[in-house]
Order: structure tokens, then sequence, then C-alpha cells
């Protein structure tokens, strides 16, 4: 647990809470048979314990309701809950072990063993879990796929206990010995680069396109190593080593405090490290620190790959505390990022992935909540009544490309490629038409995503097996001739390809970069006549500012709209826009505040009225029954006054 509480179950069937001191606190179970396992929940809320077969998660809050359900086919010998990924593992008489997420749903079913599962013991990092039977010691990933098999002459292994690094374990077996391991032959891929941890001091790098090998001796125990970006970063016990993946000989060293590291995240221009006694640290590639990221509440030891995702100027962290709330950070001070408000969802979020290309300021975040749905929202524009944009559900995993912003994802156990994820926050209709299903019978249930670099994925199936798969390389291409504003190259190459996803990522493109020329090509492509009307009638006006605002109600940011007419003065059009939209109290707000057009909004509410036959009922349109006199030749006289005053500031007769 977190220190503060002990737990204790044994054969009279009883589950006890007890303090420190020994003292008895409650007795949160009681059960007919012998309770042989239990363990901590990540928030030291609830106790997951076993009674036979089946596995229950007891909160401590009284009155909460309790989750069950049938684990295993025999008695149950040992749980494990880990703090870091949330992930239970639950090993029985059955000679099974199996992994569940937090809700009780199945993750992963081992074959049947020789033996029944006497041990099972998570990794600190939560990256590995151990499983300990009969002269048998097992290493699985997280996933549940199992990474080595050894067969030690040892009896029984009854307990398991891992290194505070993650980089090994010490097992107490039947025979009456200690037995000790180490975590080698860790393999690490980018690109056509690879580098494996032979051995606790050495690791071989390795770049497969040039045929060449390197072995690289470190002199100290290797704690954590990561790889991309044509970086190899690697963690020892006494410092940090930065390899270029061109120059292997020719390491950046750069000392740190503690080599208890967690995490390692890797971006284009830094890299982050999860360092248990300083936060959130930010490296350059040279080895210089940059920032550290600290925020009120923040536990280093919790921080997981999925919970942390960093870009080259932005990183994003779900709160431990309240799983709801994203915190963003400018990775160049440590700052927060806009106005410092977090991102607030309504449900708990599992994992957050920032996009690694394109300008700063158009960067998204996709993230993912307990339910399974996939969310995008802006990254570096949060505060301005921009909201999350549901973009997918019963997703499963997630990986951003490194060449474009694509998002690739598992979804209902089929993989689904978003081409323009962030074109649901300019035209919701699109998404239907950005979006791929590709049915892939090799990638199995339950694939992870190991890579997703240039149009090539790399897949981890359930079974550990690597699956390779690979998209259509033009919307790489397209990205890129948006992002350098290359609109007539977009145009040609959508022409050439003559593909409906293409023109449809074309148009939300363009709408974002308030190119409309290029946006009703795209628009007309896809057959979209309304929507292109409106783009003709934008166009046509004739301020800036007016075509601004325009194109914000577009995209559905009525407030963002609204304020662009009024700070441009363009009060008519501010109100008319509420009209139109019906929005009919605003616009009696706005006419209000500023002094003007009471009687054009009072008009065209009696008119919608009057098409329905019905009476006005609201009391602030009421007030002014008596009020103000709606005479029409005024208001059609104060309208065409706006139009030209508008026509002539923007300089169009």
């Amino acid at each position: 647990s977190d220190g503060s509480a002990i737990i204790t179950a044994g054969e009279d069937g009883q589950l006890k809470v007890w303090s420190k001191a020994g003292m008895l606190r409650t007795t949160l179970a009681q059960c007919s048979t012998p309770i042989y396992a239990a363990s901590w929940s990540p928030e030291c809320d609830k106790v997951l314990y076993s009674d036979g077969r089946l596995l229950f998660i007891k909160p401590l809050k009284p009155s909460s309701k309790i989750l069950q359900w049938k684990a295993h086919d025999s008695l149950i010998t040992v749980v494990d809950w880990s703090a870091v990924n949330g992930l239970i593992v639950s090993g029985s008489e059955d000679r099974r072990y199996k992994v569940w997420d937090g809700y009780g749903r199945q993750v992963y079913s081992s074959v049947i063993h020789e033996h029944p599962i006497l041990s099972l013991s998570w990794s600190p990092d939560g990256s590995l879990f151990a499983v300990g039977s009969s002269n048998t010691l097992r290493l699985c990933d997280n996933a549940g796929w199992s990474a080595s098999l050894e067969k030690p002459n040892s009896g029984g292994i009854y307990g398991i206990s891992w290194a505070k690094d993650s980089t090994g374990l010490a097992a107490a077996c039947g025979n009456g010995h200690v037995l000790f391991a180490h975590v080698v032959d860790r393999h690490l891929v980018w690109k056509h680069f690879e580098a494996t941890i032979t051995s606790e001091e050495s690791i071989t790098g390795k770049d497969v396109r040039a045929d060449t090998k390197e072995v690289l001796d470190v002199n100290t125990r290797i704690v954590k190593a990561s790889i991309g970006w044509n970086y190899l970063v690697v963690i020892t016990a006494s410092n940090g080593l930065i390899y270029s993946c061109d120059a292997w000989n020719t390491p950046s060293v750069f000392e740190l405090k503690d080599a208890n590291i967690s995490l390692i995240k890797q971006t284009e221009k830094n890299f982050v490290l999860a360092n248990m006694s300083s936060g959130l640290q930010v490296f350059s590639y040279e080895g210089r620190i940059i920032t550290t990221v600290r925020y009120p509440g923040m536990s280093v030891d919790a921080l997981t790959i999925q919970t942390v995702s960093a870009s080259e100027k932005t990183i994003a962290i779900r709160d431990r505390r309240d799983e709801k709330t994203i915190h963003l950070f400018e990775s160049l001070t440590g700052k927060p990022v806009g106005d410092g408000k977090p991102i607030e969802h309504d449900e708990d979020v599992v994992e957050v992935a920032l996009d690694q290309c394109g300008p700063f300021s158009n960067r998204h975040l996709a993230f993912l909540d307990a339910s399974r749905n996939l969310f995008i929202v802006p990254a570096r524009q949060y505060g301005s009544n921009i909201k999350p944009v549901k973009i997918g559900s019963m997703v499963t995993a997630i990986a951003w490309s490194d060449s474009a912003n694509i998002l690739a994802t598992i979804q209902d156990g089929h993989f689904v490629i978003y081409y323009h994820p962030a074109g649901a926050l300019v035209d919701r209709d699109l998404l239907p038409m950005i979006m791929e299903a590709k049915f892939d019978n090799d990638l199995g249930k339950s694939p992870q995503f190991l890579n997703y670099s240039g149009n090539r994925l790399t897949f981890r199936r359930a079974d550990g097996a690597v699956v390779f798969s690979s998209v259509s390389p033009y919307p790489v291409l397209l990205h890129r001739y948006a992002t350098s504003g290359q609109w007539t190259d977009a145009v040609r190459l959508c022409r050439f390809v003559k593909d409906e996803a293409m023109w449809a990522c074309l148009a939300a493109m363009a709408i974002a970069a308030k190119d409309l020329q290029s946006a009703l090509i795209a628009y007309a492509a896809i057959n979209e006549a309304a929507k292109l009307q409106y783009l003709n009638h934008i166009q046509n006006m004739p301020t800036l500012e007016g075509r601004n605002a325009e194109l914000s109600l577009f995209c559905h940011r009525q407030s963002q709209a609204e304020s662009i007419f009024v700070q441009a003065g363009l009060l008519y059009r501010a109100i008319d826009m509420h009209i139109r939209l019906y929005n009919w109290e605003r616009a009696l707000q706005l006419a209000e505040k500023y002094k003007t057009h009471v009687d054009t909004v009072l008009g065209y509410r009696h008119k919608y009225l009057q098409s329905f036959g019905r009476q006005e009922t609201n009391k602030e349109f009421q007030k002014y029954a008596d009020k103000v006199e709606v005479d029409w030749s005024i208001i059609k006289a104060k309208i065409a006054k706006e139009t030209e005053k508008e026509r002539t500031a923007g300089g169009r007769n």
C-alpha cells in the first residue's frame, strides 16, 4: 500500500485492515473459504482478494459496491495489482495466469502450465511481471505474453521480489535457495536502427540498412534505455548516456542525482525522464537539462507510458489524484500551457498522446477514457471554449505517426487509421471520410502498437509475435504540402490519387489554414453542395474579420466567431449570427449591451413566432412590447447602412 495500513488474509476466511502499529481497523470481508491472495489497488482505496475461483474488489469506503467475477476454474493462489499501469494479474491451481484491467475485464489468459501457479509479482515500473511455479520462472510483458522462460532446479518458487529499478528480481525457492535474475536481451527498434541490451553492462547498436554493428560497453549496470529520433538514450546506475545512431562511439554523458528512472519519452529535439527524486526532467540531446516539470500532488512513480506524452514543446500528463484531469506544460519552461487550466474530462482518462508534426500552434492531443472512447483537442489553444471532440469508440490502442499527424488506432479488434483526425475539430461531417478501417487477420486479438514511422506500423500481437503493416504514403505527402502552404501541389496530388479520404483531408486542412479556394475545390470533389454554397458566401464577404468569423462559425465555434465580430466592430454581424442560429436570448443581450439593433432582434423574433402561430412567452422580450416599435422600413435601412459600411471597410464595391 502507500505505507499507512496493512491487509491480512488467511485460512479463517477473514480479510482485515491494520494500522502500522498493529491495531485492527476493520474487517473488510468474511468468506466461507480461506483467502489465499490479496492486494491493494494503485490508489490504496480498494482491496483485491480471492475467494475460491472468484476475485473481489472491495472499496474501503462503506456501502460502496463490490465488484466480483469468476476468474479461474480452480482455487486462486496468488494475485498482484500494479500500482503503475492499474492491471491485475492472477494465478491459480488451474495452472493458468491471467491479466485483468481494474474493471474485471480479461486482457490475457495464458496457456496451461505443468504445475499450479505459486507466485506473481509486477515490476515497479509496470512494464513486466514474473510468474513462479514448480521449477519454472517466467518473465512476461504487461500485456501477458511470455518474454522468457527459465527452468531452474529450484523446486517451487513461492515468492518474487523485484529490484527498485525493475532490472532484476530475487525469488524464494522451495529447495531453500534464493534465486537472482537480471533482465537482459531487451530489444529496441526505431526505423532501421536496433539496440539490444545483451548484458547488465553492455548494449549492441545496429544499423540494419548499412549492415553495421557496434558493441557499447558502459561499465556499469544499465537501468533504462530508449531509442528514437536518431538517438539512443541509456540510463545507468551512475549517469546517463546519449548515443547518436550515426556515431555510436562518441556518446554525450550527463549526470543524474538519482538513477531511479521509471520512464523515458523521446521527441525530435529533446527527451523527458521521470526521475523518482527530481520529478519530470527535460533534457536536450547534448545532455543539458532544460527544465523540470512539477505540479501540486504530482506522483512521479505513478507515471507510465500511457499517462505521459511529450512533443518538442509540449508535455501532457494525466493526473494521478484526479484521473479525469490532463495537465499541459511547456517543455522548454515547465510552465502550464495557455491560461494554465488543465483539461477536465467527464470520465477517467487512461491514455494520452500528443502529435509530433506541424506548426506548434496547431498541435493536438488525443486521449482515451475509461469507456474506451477516443477524443481529440487542440493542445496549444485549450481554454478558448474549444472542447474535446469524440472521434472513436471501443478503442484499445492509439499511436501517432512520427512523419505526419496521422493517428492509428485499434477499434473493436480492427485496425482503423485517421488520416487527419484534427479535421473533426473543423468539420465533424468529414470524420467518416478521413478514417479508414483495415481488416488484417494477422493482428489477432488485442494487438499493441510498438512503432509508427513513415507509412509503416509495427504491432505486438497478444502472443508476443511482431507484425508489420503499412498505409498509403499519399496522406503523409498531403500533410507536408499543407504544412508548407503548397496548396496548388496539394490539389494536384488529390486529383492524381482520386480518393475521397484525400479530398476530405484537404478540405479540413484548407479550412483550418483559411485557404478558401482550396477548400472550395475539395468540397466540390466530395459533393458537399450545401457547404460549398456557404463557403462561396464566406468568400464574398468584404472584410477579413468577417470571413474569419464565419469560418469559426463553420467550425461550430460560436463564441470565437462572436468575439471576432465584436472586436472588429461588426456588431450587426454578431447579432445577425445569433438570429440565424435562433439564439434569441444572446442576440438580445448583445443588442442591449451595445444599444443597437434591438428592434431588429424583436422584428425577427416576431416573424419567427408568427411562422409557428405562437405568442411571446419570454419575459426578456415581453418587456419591450410597448417600449420599442418594430418598423421594417427602418430595420432594412439600418441593415443596408451596416452592409455598406462593411463593404467600404473591406474595400469592395
